[in-house]
């Protein structure tokens, strides 16, 4: 009995969107804005076919694709119209629309998927590509890294400068007392740290990487198994940190990654299928001033 097909989310040229969201998401949204010029229509500089995409239609796509400097949003946003226009003509040329049919946001989503499904064949990898994979990726393939810790939080606002200062000297005389006499880390814990944690002395459990905040996270996973140093600086303030124990992450059989692994690729098969498609469609629907304004952004 065969099973239906299932959806596995696509992204093309550089975006990170998945390929239905890409094609058609946002084209509704506030229609009506965008640049004017005194009452003249917006100048275009690309092109697909005979069909022109506008600066203000660019402009209205930008909100939707962030970046650091305005040049790249504006290719992004370019790029992201440019595949909705030649899907939008595939899947007229092919039926799968009427011509000049707009359609709301979902109606054109499930057309494009139409097209793709009918466009671009899946393939289930076999279990010998994936373990061949498997065994070219080792290092993929390993339980997280972990660390069992205690610490003693010394609090203070990050706008407050003073505030920050006063706490990484309590935490540095305090690293300086446990140095001496480590047997008091749970009794400074109680008199001094702001975490809850205090009333268990301390103690963090076993954590591992992503659990703690980002600056936090990144420190103390650097830090070798006993007392640190140094004073571990947080959006939260100073810990005095003890690393109590450290287990390196262990290989994972694969039989516990088998399905991990082949999701992955058959979505990177998928990928480049879905790539050389947009590819045969610029060809049949040539695509002009995407090049310049890519360039724009570099």
């Amino acid at each position: 009995m065969s099973s239906m097909p299932r959806n596995l989310p696509i992204t093309v040229i550089d975006s990170v969107q998945p390929v239905p969201a890409e094609a058609g998401h946002h084209h509704h949204d506030a229609a009506e804005q965008g640049p004017r010029s005194l009452g003249q229509p917006a100048p275009c500089s690309l092109f697909v076919d005979d069909t022109a995409i506008s600066e203000a239609d660019i402009a209205r796509e930008m909100q939707f694709h962030r970046a650091m400097r305005p040049e790249q949003a504006r290719a992004d946003a370019a790029r992201a119209l440019v595949v909705r226009e030649l899907l939008r003509r595939e899947s007229e040329r092919l039926g799968l629309v009427q011509a000049g049919g707009e359609g709301r946001l979902t109606d054109e989503e499930v057309q494009i998927q139409q097209l793709l499904e009918q466009a671009v064949e899946d393939r289930v990898p076999s279990q010998d590509e994936c373990r061949r994979y498997f065994e070219q990726n080792p290092k993929r393939f390993r339980s997280p890294d972990r660390i069992r810790l205690r610490h003693i939080l010394l609090a203070a606002p990050a706008d407050d400068i003073a505030g920050r200062l006063k706490a990484r000297t309590q935490a540095e005389q305090i690293i300086g007392q446990l140095q001496a006499q480590p047997h008091l880390f749970t009794d400074l814990a109680a008199r001094h740290s702001r975490c809850p944690s205090s009333t268990e002395g301390g103690e963090l459990g076993w954590l591992h990487r992503g659990q703690t905040t980002p600056e936090f996270d990144r420190q103390v996973f650097r830090l070798r198994q006993g007392l640190a140093g140094f004073p571990v600086e947080s959006r939260w303030g100073y810990h005095v940190v003890n690393v109590d124990a450290v287990e390196a992450g262990q290989p994972l059989a694969f039989e516990q990654v088998q399905a991990q692994i082949a999701d992955y690729l058959e979505l990177q098969v998928r990928q480049r299928n879905v790539q050389q498609f947009l590819l045969e469609l610029r060809e049949r629907y040539p695509v002009r001033g995407l090049e310049e304004i890519e360039a724009q952004a570099e």
